[in-house]
């Protein structure tokens, strides 16, 4: 099972502090979704963690930056793909210039995993569970429809909403080639122990 993790809406203590030690501790793709912040302060965000672990950042605001940084690859946002003119953009100036860039997506209807589209190496399906970090948002699959659709698609689904020590073997029985930890990670008194018991029950799931 792989594992990647998503950075707080909102900052906490010492943030990229932790996210270096996260680095550090096995973290292999960590997307870093600040939805309010103006471009200076991603830029401040990025600068802030040592260049070797850039290539482990998938950017969801501003895509030009992964170009800039050389970071991992960019997430399109469902605003994002309303927008014909802006796919197109990223299509031509910043994937076009990096054709090895990564691109996710996320998708919160079964239905949207029947349209394979090649341009996404992974996408996210949400919300698994009952969300952790957002009270209000539940889930709504039903376990036997959503084993099914995993199977059939072609795309590689990662489970996001509600993901928590207590379950992450259950994504893995659904069928998920992965797992996304938010609200499990920073709600915590402790995201690094948290996510270095996380990881151990990934690698022992196996791919």
């Amino acid at each position: 099972m792989e594992l990647v993790l998503i950075s707080p809406q909102t900052s906490v203590s010492d943030e990229t502090d932790k996210v270096i030690q996260l680095f550090k501790s096995g973290l292999e793709v960590f997307h870093l979704r600040k939805p309010h912040y103006s471009k200076e302060k991603m830029i401040n965000y990025i600068e802030k963690i040592p260049s070797q672990y850039h290539n482990r950042i998938m950017i969801h605001s501003f895509p030009g930056l992964a170009l800039k940084y050389d970071l991992r690859g960019i997430h399109l946002t469902s605003a994002t793909r309303k927008f014909k003119f802006k796919m197109w953009k990223i299509k031509i100036f910043v994937k076009g210039k990096k054709p090895n860039l990564m691109v996710s997506t996320s998708y919160h209807k079964l239905s949207d995993l029947d349209v394979y589209n090649p341009l996404y190496n992974y996408v996210f399906l949400s919300p698994i569970f009952d969300s952790i970090s957002k009270k209000d948002y539940q889930s709504g699959f039903n376990e036997f429809s959503l084993k099914k659709s995993i199977e059939k698609t072609k795309y590689k689904v990662f489970a996001l909403g509600g993901v928590d020590l207590s379950n992450i073997s259950k994504t893995k029985e659904y069928g998920f080639k992965g797992c996304a930890l938010l609200g499990g990670i920073w709600t915590g008194e402790d995201p690094i122990a948290t996510f270095n018991e996380s990881f151990i029950i990934c690698r022992n799931l196996g791919k």
